[in-house]
C-alpha cells in the first residue's frame, strides 16, 4: 500500500512542477501549443474530411441496393483483356428485354426501365436549358426509393399510355415555379406541353449512384419515346431480386434468360453487362485505403513537425532549470521523479495543443455544413484518434529531455549557470 502512496504522491508531485512551469513560460507554452496544434489540425482534419466523404459515398451506394442488379451494355469496371470495341458494338437494354425478364424471371421481384437525357425545360417566362430528364417504366418506384411532397405519383395507366404528364424534381421545380404551387399547371419539355401531377421530396445530392431526383424531371418512358431514340440514349433495366435470393443467383437465371432470348452460341461472349453495388463498393473501398495511406502521410509529416518543436523547447526547459533540477535531487528527488516530471510536461503541452487542434477542427465543421450541403462530422474515433496521437508525441518528444535531465549529476547541476 505505501509503494502505491508513494507513486501517486510523485506522480501529483510532478503535475503540479509541470503545470507551473507551463504557466510561468507563456510564449514558451504557446510556441509548443501552436506547432502540435498544426499537426493535429492537418492529419486529424484530413481523416475526418475523408470519413465524412466515405460515410457520404457510402449512403449514396446504398440507395443503389445491394439486392439489385442493372442490366447495360457496358459494365462498371472494365477489365483490360476485353476490346473496348466489342463492348461498343454491343445492343443497349430495351423494352422488350424488359418484358423478356419479367415473363421468364422467378428470383426478380420487380424490375423496371430507365432512361436518362438532358432537355430544355420551360415554364412561361422561366427556362432550365439542359435539364436531366428520366423516363421510368412502372416498378420504378418499388426498385428506387423517393417520397412525393404534393401531387401524386405516376399511375398505371399514365405509364402504359404514356400520358404527357411529369413529377418534378424539388429544385427544378423551385427554379421553375418561383412561388407558384406547380402540380396542375403544364411546363414545356422539348416542345412537348407536360401537365405537372406532382413533387419530389427534396433528397439532397448523392455522391455516387443514382442521381437525386432534385434536378431532374421524370417523365413516362412511353412518352419519351416522342423524343429519343431508345436504341441510342442507353437505357438500363433495374432488377430487384426477392427476399432471400442472393444477387449471385438472380445474375445467374439473367444472365441465362437474356443469352436465350438473343440467341446467343454456347462459345460467344456475353453481349450485355449485369453490374451490381458490389462492383462499385470493392472499387471504393481500394481507392479510400490509398487515400487513407496519403492521409497519414500527409498528416505524419505534420505532427512530426510538431513533435520537434515540443522536443526542442523542452530541451530548453531542462537547460533553464538545471539548478532547480540539482536542488530538487539535493533534497532526496529521485531520477524517476525528475522523468516523470519533464515527461508530464511535455505530454499535457502536446494534449493541450492538439485539444486546441479538435476545436478548430470542430469549428470549421460547422462552417463548412452551415454553407454547403457537404456534412463534415467530427466523429468520436477521430477525437480518440487525435487526442491518442498527441499523448503519443507528448511521450517521444519529451523522453529524451527528461531522460537527459533525470541523469543529471545534482552538485553539477546546482552549480550549472542558466
Amino acid at each position: 500500500m505505501k509503494p502505491i502512496i508513494i507513486f501517486v504522491k510523485l506522480i501529483r508531485e510532478s503535475m503540479n512542477f509541470a503545470y507551473q512551469s507551463i504557466r510561468v513560460n507563456k510564449m514558451r507554452t504557446f510556441l509548443s501549443l501552436f506547432g502540435i496544434t498544426i499537426g493535429i489540425f492537418a492529419i486529424v482534419s484530413v481523416f475526418t474530411v475523408l470519413d465524412s466523404l466515405e460515410k457520404s459515398v457510402r449512403q449514396s451506394l446504398d440507395s443503389l441496393g445491394d439486392n439489385v442488379v442493372y442490366v447495360q451494355k457496358w459494365p462498371w469496371s472494365m477489365g483490360t483483356s476485353y476490346p473496348w470495341w466489342k463492348y461498343m458494338n454491343r445492343p443497349q437494354p430495351s423494352l422488350e428485354d424488359l418484358e423478356t425478364l419479367r415473363s421468364s424471371s422467378i428470383t426478380a421481384q420487380s424490375s423496371a426501365l430507365m432512361l436518362s437525357y438532358q432537355s430544355l425545360v420551360a415554364y412561361e417566362r422561366n427556362a432550365a436549358p439542359k435539364t436531366p430528364i428520366l423516363a421510368v417504366t412502372d416498378s420504378y418506384e418499388d426498385i428506387r426509393s423517393f417520397e412525393v411532397e404534393s401531387g401524386r405519383y405516376f399511375s398505371a395507366f399514365d405509364l402504359s399510355m404514356g400520358k404527357r404528364v411529369t413529377v418534378l424534381g424539388n429544385d427544378i421545380a423551385t427554379e421553375l415555379f418561383v412561388g407558384l404551387n406547380p402540380v396542375g399547371r403544364s411546363i414545356k419539355i422539348g416542345g412537348y406541353l407536360v401537365e405537372v401531377i406532382g413533387v419530389l421530396k427534396k433528397e439532397g445530392q448523392q455522391a455516387v449512384g443514382d442521381q437525386s431526383h432534385d434536378d431532374l424531371v421524370v417523365i413516362p418512358a412511353n412518352f419519351s419515346k416522342l423524343m429519343v431514340d431508345f436504341r441510342y440514349a442507353g437505357p438500363t433495366i433495374m432488377v430487384k431480386a426477392k427476399d432471400g435470393i442472393p444477387s449471385e443467383e438472380l445474375m445467374d437465371e439473367l444472365r441465362g434468360i437474356l443469352r436465350a432470348s438473343r440467341k446467343l452460341k454456347p462459345i460467344e461472349d456475353d453481349d450485355f453487362s449485369l453490374n451490381q453495388v458490389s462492383t462499385l463498393r470493392e472499387g471504393i473501398d481500394n481507392i479510400f485505403a490509398v487515400i487513407n495511406i496519403a492521409g497519414w502521410i500527409i498528416g505524419g509529416f505534420s505532427i512530426l513537425v510538431g513533435g520537434f518543436g515540443i522536443a526542442n523547447i523542452m530541451f530548453v526547459s531542462v537547460k533553464e532549470r538545471t539548478n532547480i533540477i540539482g536542488i530538487q535531487k539535493a533534497l532526496g528527488a529521485k531520477n524517476t521523479f525528475i522523468l516523470v516530471q519533464f515527461l508530464y510536461e511535455s505530454v499535457l503541452l502536446s494534449i493541450i495543443g492538439g485539444a486546441v487542434g479538435l476545436l478548430l477542427i470542430f469549428i470549421g465543421s460547422l462552417v463548412v455544413n452551415a454553407v454547403s450541403e457537404f456534412t463534415i462530422t467530427l466523429s468520436l474515433s477521430n477525437i480518440i484518434l487525435g487526442i491518442s496521437v498527441s499523448a503519443i508525441i507528448g511521450i517521444i518528444s519529451g523522453f529524451a529531455p527528461a531522460w537527459q535531465a533525470s541523469r543529471l549529476n545534482p552538485v553539477e547541476a546546482i552549480n550549472t549557470k542558466a
